[in-house]
């Protein structure tokens, strides 16, 4: 598979990496071995990304992500876990003694004296603008807790924000054929500054599958039952801010775009690949042929202009005016 470096880090990481909230039971029950054949279909298939964070399953993600690696030290795979969730987030939490606590917990759920990379995990706005925070960041990495560190964020203010800061590796996103603010600023000045992007929600949490439809339920623990309005938390982690009538009709157009010997969900990820500026996509999996799957898309050839006119008329006619003025 074909890797990138992620900015800052200079780490190569594949394309296609591994999302793994999933993995923490987060989104309905997860069997651990299901979780473990999930890992190993994505390493079998080039992946070399996995991100987690500390808050998924509480931690559970990130035991698994930890056995998972002690059981092959052979892999090479390059570990992104976020911190600051939790807490209550407000902006007097970040600071150095909390991230230090923080990071020891990461450390030790995943087995290693060094993270790879920590990500703030879409905290308050101010914190981006914190020169206390970054000083405590820079700290952690000349105290070797982590080699380097990212931000998450939910706007693309947000990311411009921290991507002017000279420490701050990577920024994490939505990106998708859904969401297509951060094609604007975002990536061009990521590309201008060396810090990598790491595309999220890739898939409109399931919708640019094109395999839901109006009867569709999904269990009660599931984020897309109860964070529809941005109940739990912020809205634009749903199904990217869409709402799902929008996003399934949406979705049903998006799904006739995908070439021959493609699917809908291939089609999004391998349209999000090839956008100036990104580094990896971070699809989850709850199965190995998802798995599998997922990573076929960075073997595709590179969508054609039809294709991609075609994914800007529909969100210039469906979605914009729902999301474009709020991330």
């Amino acid at each position: 598979m074909e890797k990138r470096v992620l900015g800052r880090t200079g780490r190569d990481v594949s394309v296609v990496g591994l999302g793994t909230w999933q993995l923490g039971a987060d989104w309905g029950e997860v069997r651990e071995e299901d979780a473990v054949a999930v890992l190993d279909a994505s390493v079998a298939a080039g992946v070399t990304f996995f991100d987690t964070a500390d808050v998924y399953g509480d931690g559970r993600s990130e035991q698994l992500i930890g056995r998972y690696l002690k059981s092959r030290p052979d892999a090479d795979i390059f570990v992104a876990t976020k911190m600051g969730r939790r807490m209550d987030q407000v902006p007097e939490n970040y600071v150095l003694d909390n991230f230090r606590a923080w990071n020891d917990r990461s450390r030790a759920n995943l087995g290693v004296d060094t993270l790879d990379l920590v990500q703030l995990h879409c905290p308050p706005t101010a914190v981006y603008s914190s020169d206390a925070v970054y000083d405590a960041l820079d700290t952690l990495v000349a105290e070797q807790r982590v080699a380097a560190y990212a931000v998450s964020v939910e706007t693309c203010a947000e990311a411009l924000t921290a991507i002017a800061r000279p420490g701050v590796a990577s920024v994490q996103i939505i990106l998708n054929p859904f969401r297509l603010k951060p094609l604007e600023e975002v990536l061009p000045a990521a590309a201008e500054a060396g810090v990598g992007i790491i595309a999220r929600v890739p898939l409109a949490s399931g919708l640019l599958t094109g395999k839901y439809t109006r009867e569709t339920v999904f269990p009660a623990d599931d984020h897309r039952s109860y964070n529809r309005h941005g109940e739990a938390f912020d809205q634009g982690e749903t199904f990217s801010g869409v709402d799902f009538e929008t996003g399934l009709e949406a979705a049903a157009e998006f799904a006739a775009l995908a070439p021959e010997g493609a699917t809908p969900a291939q089609t999004a990820l391998r349209w999000i690949i090839q956008q100036p500026g990104v580094t990896s996509v971070i699809p989850g999996a709850r199965s190995v042929a998802q798995a599998r799957a997922n990573a076929e898309a960075a073997a595709l050839p590179a969508l054609p202009p039809a294709v991609l006119d075609g994914v800007r008329d529909l969100y210039d006619r469906r979605i914009r005016a729902q999301v474009h003025h709020r991330w």
